[in-house]
């Protein structure tokens, strides 16, 4: 899944892809290394991260997406939003995947997605983007998000969204510290036996860079492609199938040396 941030604001790569023909350009560049997924996002995540409107959010997302769906026709485009409103405007434009930060939260995303018949990835994030990263504490964090999952699949059902459209995804970096994203991914089998597939992104996110830095000095996102490599073949190798990534063509090599090797 190749990240495209049609933002001002992202943490890694905010404003590269902000304007529409920029957008069209990065995501056929990542087909051709191949992503198999293009994830359109019109709303930074990073901490501290401002909100953004429906409005505004809808008019960054819709525009590339219909203009990626003309230029690729059957690449699987999902929207990263936690907004029913810009789900619902993202699939008309040519989206198959919504990809909801907050899992559900908006109590029109359910009816969205059975209405266009659309799969969605949950994502588990403890608190809100302004204020995930202020002292995050868990229990046990694999066991707490395991027991999210299974709540927020119960509450799919309950709303007529039966297992089968869902991903799931642990939400490395959101309202997490650094110990506690490193116990997601040893923790990730915990996950496979809810039987849905799995989703990580870890790419070029503040753990990778205090994990190769340290927690007072982390690397920059320029300096994190190793460690998010390395995180990344962790995760596909403990059953992950989807992997949301900034870096496509070096990701898409070190898995394609992996699959040989595991023959």
């Amino acid at each position: 899944m190749g990240i495209l941030n049609v933002t001002p604001d992202s943490f890694s790569d905010g404003g590269r892809y902000d304007r529409p023909e920029a957008a069209v350009a990065r995501a056929v560049e990542m087909a051709a290394e191949g992503a198999a997924l293009i994830d359109v996002g019109g709303e930074s995540t990073r901490p501290g991260a401002a909100p953004v409107d429906a409005e505004e959010e809808s008019r960054r997302v819709a525009p590339v997406v219909a203009a990626i769906a003309r230029r690729l026709p059957g690449m699987w485009i999902s929207v990263d939003t936690s907004k029913a409103v810009v789900a619902r405007r993202g699939l008309e434009a040519g989206a198959r995947l919504i990809n909801d930060v907050t899992a559900l939260r908006d109590p029109d995303m359910p009816g969205v997605l059975r209405n266009f018949g659309a799969p969605a990835v949950l994502m588990h994030m403890q608190g809100d983007p302004r204020g995930m990263q202020v002292n995050p504490v868990y229990g046990d964090v694999v066991a707490e998000i395991r027991a999210f999952f299974e709540e927020r699949l119960a509450f799919a059902a309950d709303r007529g969204l039966p297992r089968d459209r869902f991903v799931l995804d642990p939400g490395l970096g959101f309202g997490k510290t650094t110990e506690h994203n490193l116990a997601i991914l040893r923790g990730l089998d915990s996950f496979k036996t809810l039987g849905r597939p799995i989703l990580v992104g870890a790419s070029r996110k503040s753990f990778v860079g205090r994990v190769l830095g340290s927690e007072d000095r982390p690397l920059p996102p320029s300096e994190r492609l190793e460690g998010s490599l390395a995180a990344h073949l962790w995760a596909a190798d403990r059953g992950a199938r989807i992997l949301r990534v900034h870096d496509v063509a070096a990701t898409a090599r070190v898995l394609r040396l992996w699959r040989v090797l595991a023959g």
